[in-house]
């Protein structure tokens, strides 16, 4: 990468926010002006290897030359016609998505949080008019500590007081039970329950993953119940946990699957709710839409997305190279890191309050030139391009040993 022109600093163009953006972030102090790979830069020209990608939309790295292509080539013929109209570029996207992940069909959207929200009108409609539940009295189950994003609705069924606080009244038809507890959720589950709607991972909650079985349990609940498994993959999925769906670690189908993040390959936001043929049916026109959803730039993008797991090189690449994160993280349990959780190239790293917070020690990495995020007081966030080296994962391995025993 080429140093940027330098016009404004790093800490005149932070203060240039303050006063005209909404104060909805409270970002690392980093500009970041280039990136290309596991790598961005800021304004100053200053290298920072990236280890949270963007929360898993850039599982395929900055500016991946085969999406960059993508992009490009379908820039120079067409980038948006609504869904008023048909373009020539949603059919396979949709036929090659519903293919990788072995359901039937596509409902396009834009956000994850739009992919949710979806999801949810789908469940309901379903409930009504197939297994017969009373009108508007469809109930949904949910996990503690979930993330599934922070519109309205998805906010009323959040325990995170941080993002509900404040944004009531809230939507009803929500029933939360622990996360990683089939006793509880089997008591939640009643004939007015239209789905159970969990993350196969929980990774804002600081990368919770269950116990062997859980996700097989709750296939086997809701099919014996007679509701749908809504899978929320949209960080989890996508090569991230060294499987194509995080799900497929134990052999389990959801009835309906919410994709995002690296469905856009860092590039276009495009999210997906994939699923059973008979579930998504239940939409008629002119009940659920997006005039950006399915957009033609998107479609490609998504496309070539889906080409580059084919190959099934980034699912092998997270399996090995999560081998080298867990070992590395491993030898700095009781030297600063209390405990951690990894799946393929995703880890939650619980650091030693004494030592400092998670913002603390993530101001230290980046110092170290290592990007990454907190989460819940003291714990960090590890999630970095699929495409990285294993020298580089091991750089950003010593980067943390030396934050660790230097201190915050």
């Amino acid at each position: 990468m080429t140093a940027p022109a330098l016009t404004r600093t790093s800490e005149e163009l932070i203060r240039a926010e303050a006063p005209v953006l909404a104060h909805n972030y409270h970002p690392l102090p980093v500009v970041v002006a280039r990136a290309e790979g596991t790598w961005v830069e800021d304004v100053e020209g200053r290298r920072y290897l990236d280890m949270l990608a963007g929360y898993s939309a850039l599982n395929f790295g900055h500016r991946n030359p085969v999406l960059i292509e993508a992009a490009h080539r379908q820039l120079d013929r067409l980038t948006l016609t609504s869904r008023a109209f048909h373009n020539d570029r949603l059919a396979q996207f949709a036929q090659s998505l519903a293919e990788l992940t072995g359901l039937d069909m596509v409902l396009p959207m834009n956000t994850g949080a739009e992919a949710v929200e979806s999801a949810v009108k789908v469940a309901r409609k379903w409930a009504y008019e197939v297994k017969g539940v009373a009108p508007d009295q469809a109930t949904i189950v949910v996990a503690a500590d979930n993330f599934h994003g922070r519109t309205t609705t998805i906010v009323s069924f959040s325990t995170d007081e941080t993002a509900r606080a404040g944004f009531g009244p809230f939507t009803p038809g929500f029933r939360i039970v622990p996360y990683n507890d089939l006793a509880a959720l089997e008591a939640a589950v009643d004939e007015s329950t239209a789905a159970v709607l969990i993350e196969p991972i929980q990774g804002e909650a600081g990368v919770v993953i269950p116990t062997d079985g859980y996700l097989a349990g709750v296939r086997e609940l809701t099919r014996r119940k007679g509701c749908l498994f809504i899978a929320d993959e949209i960080q989890s999925g996508l090569g991230r946990t060294g499987t194509t769906l995080a799900v497929e670690h134990e052999a389990v189908v959801p009835d309906l699957l919410l994709l995002g993040k690296a469905l856009g390959g860092g590039i276009v936001p495009v999210s997906a709710v994939v699923g059973r043929r008979d579930v998504l049916e239940v939409l008629r026109p002119g009940e659920h839409g997006s005039t950006f959803g399915g957009n033609p730039l998107a479609a490609a993008v998504g496309s070539a997305v889906v080409e580059l797991l084919e190959t099934g090189e980034f699912q092998r690449r997270a399996t090995e190279l999560g081998v080298v994160l867990r070992d590395g993280l491993a030898a700095l349990v009781g030297r600063g890191v209390e405990g951690f959780r990894a799946r393929g190239l995703w880890a939650g790293v619980d650091i030693d309050p004494a030592i400092g917070t998670g913002r603390e020690i993530s101001e230290g990495l980046m110092r170290e030139g290592v990007l990454v995020k907190d989460t819940h007081g003291s714990t960090i966030r590890l999630a970095p391009p699929l495409t990285i080296t294993g020298e580089e994962l091991r750089s950003a391995l010593g980067a943390l040993e030396k934050v660790l025993t230097r201190g915050a």
